[in-house]
C-alpha cells in the first residue's frame, strides 16, 4: 500500500492491492489495527492506517503527523459504511478510483475528515 498526502490540499491518495484494501476494510470494519504502508523519507507518504473506535459520530479520516500515519476512527456504523466502500473498491473487476470527502450533511464522514482518494487495484479508469 502507498499513501501520499498532498500537502497544499490536505487530500492522501491511497493505493493498494486488492488484498491490502480488503485487510484495510476489515480494520475499518473491527474498528481496531495498523496497516503498513511503503514510506520514503523525506517524502510526503504516510507509513500506514491506523484504526480505532470511537462513539462517534461519524467516520473521522485524519493525519497523524507525529506518528505520520492516516488515522480512521468512529462509531460502528459509521466504519462499516466506510469498510463497504473500501471493500468495494478492493473486489471491483475494472479500474478507477474513489473520492471520499467530507461535506455538511455527508451520512458517514466526520467533519474535519480529510478528502481521501481510494485507487482501483487495476489502475486506470473503469473498463466498462
Amino acid at each position: 500500500m502507498r499513501l501520499v498526502s498532498d500537502p497544499r490540499s490536505g487530500e492522501v491518495d491511497l493505493t493498494a492491492s486488492a488484498e491490502e484494501l480488503m485487510r484495510l476494510a476489515n480494520a475499518v470494519a473491527l474498528g481496531e489495527g495498523l496497516v503498513r504502508a511503503t514510506s520514503a523519507p523525506g517524502s510526503d507518504t504516510l507509513t500506514g492506517v491506523g484504526v480505532k473506535r470511537t462513539s462517534g459520530p461519524g467516520a473521522l479520516v485524519h493525519r497523524d503527523t507525529e506518528r505520520q500515519i492516516l488515522m480512521i476512527s468512529g462509531d460502528p456504523a459509521s466504519r462499516a459504511a466506510l469498510a463497504e466502500n473500501l471493500q468495494s473498491m478492493a473486489t471491483a473487476e475494472d479500474g478507477g478510483h474513489l473520492h471520499i470527502d467530507y461535506f455538511p450533511g455527508h451520512f458517514y464522514l466526520a467533519e474535519g475528515s480529510v478528502p481521501l482518494v481510494v485507487n482501483s487495484p487495476h489502475g486506470g479508469m473503469p473498463t466498462r
